[in-house]
């Protein structure tokens, strides 16, 4: 320890148990700067402390300077840890801002228009339960089609915003037959396969509505079936298609199937943070959400969606266990 600052600790400190004055202790606060500008440590200071009251005071009784042995120990370990804080906090700062810059650059490149598409009411929501988001929604937008795909990267952060940006540009390629939904999921597939870290995968639903047809057709990669409501008959019928998921074997083949849209028909496209949805009592069941879409059936797209997130997320204390996206194409 600096014999001068010890010195001139001591001096300090004898003024002050002599006098007891609001000088000499505003004297002894500046001079902790000191013990900052030598970088002592606060066992340091202790034990400077110890030795200019030992020096002042020789007859004090042995508990006090075993008090002092005691706390020195003590601040020993505070130091540690003190430091150990402080060094986490630093990396939690940067990570931070790291984050803060993935999740604009994410927002930027995976931003995306709803489609104005002839006789088809699109509404959708995807929320993420912490900053960054798992689930991906993409739009591609041509005459008399609009083309969307949902998705769920089965991994956070960074990296699924990385996979997923990469997997948007492959989407925006898709032309001609390549477009229609079978294919299209075979032609990420291979994008996927070829780029992305074995221990990353992806299921995505993708699903093409034709306004001349008024056949809306798709494919699922391991994805959560989509619903189709039939205003006709009032029931849900479940939409599923088989194929693995992107990025497990590179020549995979996913099965295409369609439905034809009757007026008030609407399709719902979900992920997992909307099927399994989690309360204090357990799951919610299918049938409850059916429920909520059938409350709102004769609402716009948009609301159906709002509403289907408000429930469920008021149903969860308004905190998502899971990112949350939902997308409804309606017919008009």
């Amino acid at each position: 320890m600096p014999q001068v600052v010890g010195k001139q600790y001591k001096e300090i400190l004898k003024k002050y148990l002599e006098s007891h004055s609001e000088e000499d202790l505003y004297v002894g606060q500046q001079f902790s700067r000191r013990f900052i500008e030598k970088e002592i440590a606060p066992e340091d200071v202790i034990s400077i402390h110890k030795t200019a009251l030992l020096e002042l005071h020789p007859e004090l009784q042995d508990e006090v300077w075993d008090s002092l042995d005691f706390l020195i120990e003590m601040m020993i370990h505070y130091g540690f840890t003190l430091r150990e804080r402080q060094s986490l906090i630093r990396k939690q700062e940067i990570i931070q801002m790291e984050m803060n810059v993935a999740t604009k650059v994410q927002n930027t490149l995976l931003k995306t228009e709803s489609p104005i598409v002839e006789g088809l009411d699109v509404g959708w929501i995807s929320e993420p339960a912490r900053q960054m988001n798992g689930d991906y929604v993409h739009f591609i937008n041509r005459e008399h089609e609009s083309s969307v795909a949902v998705a769920d990267v089965m991994g956070k952060g960074i990296p699924a915003a990385l996979c997923m940006s990469m997997i948007k540009f492959g989407m925006d390629g898709l032309v001609g037959e390549n477009s229609n939904p079978g294919k299209a999921l075979s032609t990420i597939n291979r994008i996927v396969e070829k780029s992305v870290d074995d221990s990353m995968f992806i299921s995505m639903f993708y699903g093409k509505y034709n306004s001349e047809n008024k056949m809306f057709s798709y494919a699922s990669a391991g994805h959560e079936p989509a619903w189709h409501f039939s205003n006709e008959t009032g029931t849900f019928l479940e939409l599923d298609a088989k194929g693995l998921l992107l990025g497990v074997k590179v020549d995979s083949v996913y099965e295409e199937r369609s439905v034809y849209m009757q007026e008030g028909d609407f399709i719902v496209m979900m992920t997992d943070g909307v099927t399994e949805t989690r309360t204090e009592e357990g799951f919610i069941e299918m049938k409850e959400i059916q429920n909520l879409l059938l409350e709102v059936k004769e609402k716009s797209a948009s609301q159906i969606a709002e509403h289907v997130y408000n429930n469920l997320t008021e149903a969860q204390n308004h905190r998502l266990s899971d990112d949350f996206t939902i997308v409804i194409f309606k017919k008009k």
